[in-house]
């Protein structure tokens, strides 16, 4: 019995169906290629920026005991200058004078264009 099984066994197995892949042939090797490219160009970028970010994290500790002096005394100057400033688009760029002086001027206003008077009765010939 055992002799006529192991035929019938081997023949079901390939006879059976095989599960077909959908998936067309490299896509998903893409994808995880693209992930891994990705994976170390970060990589790459931060190992490049380590050594600036480094020296900027130096730079801050160093300087920002005294920024945050200059925002206390300067702040409250600075937040009564901007409520009392409208508009900054209507001032040029600062300019600083040979003495030290910092001097912002308002830009010249331009003069709007005459408008065409209508004749009157309201119509206009075309």
């Amino acid at each position: 019995m055992k002799q006529i099984l192991i035929p019938v066994f081997a023949a079901a197995l390939a006879a059976s169906p095989v599960q077909a892949d959908d998936a067309p042939k490299g896509e998903g090797d893409a994808q995880s290629l693209m992930e891994q490219g990705i994976e170390l160009f970060w990589e790459g970028l931060r190992q490049e920026m380590e050594p600036a970010l480094e020296d900027l994290q130096g730079l801050a500790e160093t300087i920002g005991p005294s920024m945050q002096e200059f925002w206390a005394d300067m702040g409250p100057a600075l937040a009564d200058i901007a409520s009392q400033v409208e508009d900054w688009s209507v001032y040029e760029m600062p300019e600083i004078l040979p003495n030290g002086d910092i001097i912002i001027r308002r830009k010249p206003e331009e003069k709007a264009a005459p408008q065409e008077e209508t004749p009157p009765g309201g119509t206009t010939d075309i």
